[in-house]
């Protein structure tokens, strides 16, 4: 998967997707916890920063499809129905879900996704 080609990614709702990077090293949440991925969200704007030591692609994917959606929800003035119930579980299991249906993440799918919830 080359992530340069989510780099300036217009996204369906009015997003742009900034940059896609790989963390040097283990990312913590709030709580201390080990965390996958933060996603910085600006306006309709998001940069994703995937902590992936060893990254596996079928995980980048699975997170790549989870941080977009999560993003554009709650970057959204008004999310779509579709995602008011989502929390953190509901947003990976979408995911998942994402990634299975719709194959590895890609601008393409990634788009996919968004309109399939509303966006």
């Amino acid at each position: 998967m080359n992530l340069a080609d989510f780099q300036n990614l217009p996204l369906r709702g009015g997003f742009l997707l900034l940059s896609v990077t790989l963390a040097d090293e283990p990312m913590v949440d709030a709580m201390g916890r080990l965390a996958l991925a933060k996603t910085t969200i600006i306006g309709c704007t998001m940069e994703i920063a995937l902590g992936c030591s060893t990254p596996d692609p079928a995980e980048i994917s699975i997170s790549l499809y989870h941080e977009v959606l999560e993003a554009a929800t709650v970057a959204a003035l008004e999310p779509p129905e579709s995602v008011w119930e989502l929390n953190e579980a509901g947003f990976e299991a979408a995911a998942q879900d994402c990634h299975r249906r719709l194959g590895m993440a890609s601008p393409a799918n990634l788009n996919q996704m968004l309109e399939e919830f509303g966006f």
